[in-house]
């Protein structure tokens, strides 16, 4: 009986020695055909071979070509691909040859081999087009750099290789970044590499104990990109069961209705299955039973409905008229009928749903099987978290004391008006504003910023100090002890220096502009950042309080405001003039004032509006620090300026409920204090 064969008949009568000859035949064939020669090796031939994948490249064609530059390697591969990505290659229109350009004077350009380097053609526009790779191309041939750019020699290419890598990581970037790690002499770039590597373990590492070792490796790491690598290990999904399953990695137990209520219906249904909630509703946690098919559906009042319709026949539904089926009641009698006949859905009630629930397990599993990498993930997270909560503390403390010295500065001369003077002066704002005014108007004429803020404070001062003496000599000395008329003076006045402004400079806002050494900030970490005119702001406060102090307690004109300020009386028999006193001190304060608009000026806008942001909150800080006393006012300004950065943080989205909040806080605070927290004795207390 014959039987078939697996091979041709013929193969069986070939003599040994033919058959290894014909083998040897077809492998010379085959090298010939198939492998190609030393000429097919280079470059050229290698972009030969792939040219339409680079004349219209896109992101979604381009990876295979870019994998075969990079395995060829060497300068001559680095050079293409930086040339591709700066859009500075091109191809001959007749043959297709990859060039590059360099402009000639006569408008002709020299073309240059892409391999050799050599110069071989003289050509015009016309005969060349240049290749022009979209942002998704470059970035993926980016990515194709990170090999030749991590071994370079300039660390600022070792660094953008890095950026590169960020954006396009895949596994075999690991062994890449390994031997970069151990190369690398600089000890920033050294431990941005760290880092990287450690990330890259993360998203692609396969054994545990490294990945966890990386992952313990981030501790202390506050930025985002590390808190973005390690909260998806954490990511859980919501199950349910009859009985806990064996060997998972359990996020949690649920037990639903004990809670917080999701929403239910089929919306809830996806927000449960897109993650895993804390929380879960009874409802919610039956249509997941009814979704694993491990309990029947619910029947809706719509579905009991269309099955009423449906069973319709001659005007009745079994024994019941459908005429009288007008309210819940009888509709929910004729559907029972129609389950007793077997002919509809049994309706749950809750006791049956509650009773299904009770009787399934509900649980998240987390996504990553790994215990350890999970637990270590969560410890690491959560001392991270800590660290940035206390930082944010710091940044919160630090934007109150920011706050804090622009309210000291805008309220310090009028403390000292109003404590010697007890004159309400509502147009102690504007006098912040024309400083405001005065330093800008000095920077048109001194282009350099930081020279003109050296002429703009003492000119602030000076113009400011002027008007105040003026306005004091012509107004104020005329409405002493008549504090009504002396504030419904000085807001008219106020409105009217607001107009003269808006005359002369306009409505747009002016800008005053600080030096290059005051941009940027100081940054401690990943969370706390200090702005460098913040810092500004602060320092220059301290100098004005270490002023202050010193000339009242260390001159003669601080001797004699004190003892005005003290017992008026007592300084006019001792021979000092109240009346002079009075106007050098109004001077003084006003003078103060437009110094620290020239400090407000550098961070916010310049416009005649400019004093009427920070009058309220100049008279608040006086009020709650103590009238007349620089410490009290420093201390009302670091209350106030640290109670609305809290009550801001606190409510981020609505800045305008941490002035209410503020304001009510302050009406409580003087029912208690009325003299505010450093209190004088004497005018300004009211003797």
């Amino acid at each position: 009986m014959a039987t078939s064969r697996p091979f041709p008949m013929f193969l069986e009568c070939v003599k040994p020695s033919f058959f290894g000859f014909c083998l040897l035949a077809f492998s010379l064939l085959n090298a010939v055909v198939f492998v190609p020669s030393a000429a097919a090796q280079t470059f050229e031939n290698l972009l030969a071979r792939h040219a339409p994948l680079i004349y219209k490249s896109s992101s979604k064609t381009v990876a295979p070509v870019l994998a075969k530059i990079a395995d060829f390697g060497g300068p001559v591969a680095q050079k293409f691909l930086l040339t591709w990505r700066s859009k500075d290659l091109y191809f001959l229109k007749e043959s297709g040859q990859f060039a590059y350009a360099q402009k000639l004077g006569d408008g002709r350009l020299k073309l240059i081999n892409v391999e050799t380097g050599a110069g071989f053609a003289t050509v015009t526009k016309a005969a060349i087009k240049q290749i022009k790779p979209n942002s998704g191309v470059r970035a993926k041939i980016s990515a194709s750099l990170v090999p030749f750019l991590l071994a370079s020699a300039d660390p600022d290419e070792r660094a953008a290789s890095l950026d590169a890598l960020a954006r396009d990581f895949n596994e075999s970037h690991l062994a890449l970044l390994d031997a970069a790690i151990k190369k690398e002499t600089n000890a920033a770039l050294k431990r941005r590499l760290a880092r990287a590597y450690r990330f890259g373990l993360i998203g692609f590492g396969r054994d545990e104990d490294a990945v966890v070792a990386a992952i313990y490796g981030l501790e202390g790491d506050l930025s985002l990109e590390t808190r973005a690598v390690l909260n998806p290990l954490l990511t859980d999904n919501l199950y349910v069961a009859a009985k806990l399953p064996e060997g998972i990695n359990l996020a949690r137990i649920i037990i639903p209705g004990k809670t917080i209520k999701l929403d239910d219906g089929a919306a809830g249904r996806q927000s449960i299955i897109g993650g895993a909630p804390a929380e879960l509703s009874v409802e919610a946690a039956y249509n997941m039973l009814v979704d694993a098919a491990m309990s029947p559906a619910l029947v809706s009042i719509e579905a009991r409905n269309a099955a009423l319709v449906d069973a319709v026949k001659d005007g009745r539904i079994g024994v019941e008229k459908v005429a009288g089926l007008n309210n819940e009641t009888a509709r929910s009698t004729a559907y029972s009928g129609l389950i007793l006949n077997g002919s509809a859905a049994k309706m749950i009630d809750e006791d049956a749903i509650q009773r299904a629930v009770d009787g399934a397990v509900f649980y998240a599993v987390y996504d990553n099987p790994s215990q350890k990498i999970v637990t270590a993930a969560k410890t690491v997270l959560a001392k991270i978290e800590g660290e940035v909560n206390f930082y944010q503390a710091i940044d919160l403390l630090f934007d109150g004391l920011s706050l804090a010295s622009i309210y000291f500065l805008a309220a310090i001369g009028l403390a000292i008006t109003f404590g010697v003077m007890g004159v309400i002066n509502m147009a102690h704002g504007e006098f912040i504003m024309m400083g405001a005014y005065t330093g800008y108007v000095v920077q048109l004429f001194v282009p350099n910023y930081t020279l003109s803020l050296v002429v703009a404070f003492p000119a602030a001062f000076a113009v400011t100090f002027a008007a105040g003496v003026a306005l004091e000599r012509l107004v104020i000395r005329h409405l002493y002890k008549r504090p009504l008329e002396t504030l419904l003076a000085t807001f008219g006045i106020s409105i009217a220096l607001q107009q003269i402004a808006k005359n002369i400079f306009g409505t747009q806002a002016r800008p005053l502009t600080s030096p290059d050494w005051l941009d940027g900030a100081l940054a401690i970490n990943d969370v706390l950042a200090i702005s460098n005119i913040r810092i500004a702001i602060f320092m220059l406060g301290m100098v004005f309080l270490a002023l202050l102090i010193f000339v009242m307690k260390r001159t003669r004109f601080g001797l004699d405001t004190r003892a005005v300020t003290q017992n008026p009386a007592m300084a006019s028999s001792m021979g000092i003039n109240p009346d002079r006193i009075n106007m050098l001190t109004f001077g003084f304060g006003s003078g103060i004032a437009g110094i620290a608009g020239v400090a407000i000026g550098l961070f916010s806008k310049v416009t005649s509006e400019l004093g009427s942001d920070y009058i309220v909150q100049s008279f608040m800080t006086v009020v709650v620090g103590g009238v007349g006393n620089i410490w009290g006012t420093l201390a009302g300004a670091a209350l106030i300026g640290t109670l609305q950065k809290s009550i801001e943080w606190l409510n981020p989205s609505n800045t305008l409920a941490a002035q209410t909040y503020m304001i009510i806080f302050i009406i409580l605070f003087i029912q208690f204090r009325p003299r505010g927290i450093v209190a004088l004795k004497g005018r300004a207390a009211g003797d």
